[in-house]
């Protein structure tokens, strides 16, 4: 199951795991149906307000979760905090409920529930949140800037995009997981992680946290 699947990332998730062998079908969850069609790919238009109607639909292996806002986006911080908070977390309670067995989480760099930057700490509210539920393999990414053509724009991130190629030389050592990076290149290491998984690899190996060095190697 793919959420977000018509984000940056997510969508390149989808065209990833699609065109993967190891990989029988693709569930998405959407608010509006696409004009995507695949024989794998199953699409579900749902109401994220009432997640739990659509509970029947989380009997799948893994449990991808790209699905994120930002606060102008959103209209307001409570309405960031349903979306990057509410809908995500209500995602892994079905998942979990449905004895899915991995879910890999889109965050973000610097996520901490102790943050004095809202959205930071939204974010690891929300990884707080998902560790307690038990995933016995649970992933989660720290991206930097993301870097990609989005639909909407973005001012602040297209001046960021067009410096990063010179920042990222500068950020070398420990400043290394603060590079941009492709969302291609996490969707690609996304699609590994997944189709690496295995029966004994999903069981008890807790926590991975994947910053700029893990998400480049994996997706590669």
């Amino acid at each position: 199951m793919v959420v977000g699947a018509t984000g940056l990332t997510g969508a390149k998730v989808v065209e990833g795991l699609l065109a993967r062998p190891e990989v029988e079908a693709v569930v998405t969850l959407v608010r509006r149906k696409t004009d995507r069609v695949h024989p794998k790919l199953t699409e579900h238009e749902v109401n994220f307000d009432n997640l739990e109607a659509s509970s029947g639909l989380f009997s799948v292996d893994a449990i991808v979760c790209c699905l994120g806002s930002t606060i102008k986006k959103a209209g307001s911080r409570e309405q960031f905090r349903k979306v990057d908070y509410g809908y995500c977390l209500k995602t892994a309670e079905l998942g979990r409920s449905a004895d899915v067995r991995a879910f890999i989480l889109m965050s973000a760099i610097a996520a901490s529930s102790d943050s004095t930057i809202f959205y930071n700490r939204v974010k690891g509210e929300l990884e707080d949140a998902v560790r307690g539920l038990g995933y016995p393999y649970l992933s989660i990414y720290h991206p930097s800037l993301l870097l990609g053509d989005r639909q909407e724009q973005r001012t602040a991130e297209a001046l960021g995009i067009k410096l990063m190629p010179l920042v990222n030389r500068a950020l070398i050592g420990p400043l290394e997981k603060f590079r941009g990076v492709p969302a291609a290149t996490v969707a690609r290491a996304m699609v590994n992680e997944v189709c690496a998984l295995t029966p004994e690899r999903m069981t008890g190996q807790g926590t991975q946290t994947r910053e700029y060095p893990d998400i480049v190697a994996l997706a590669h």
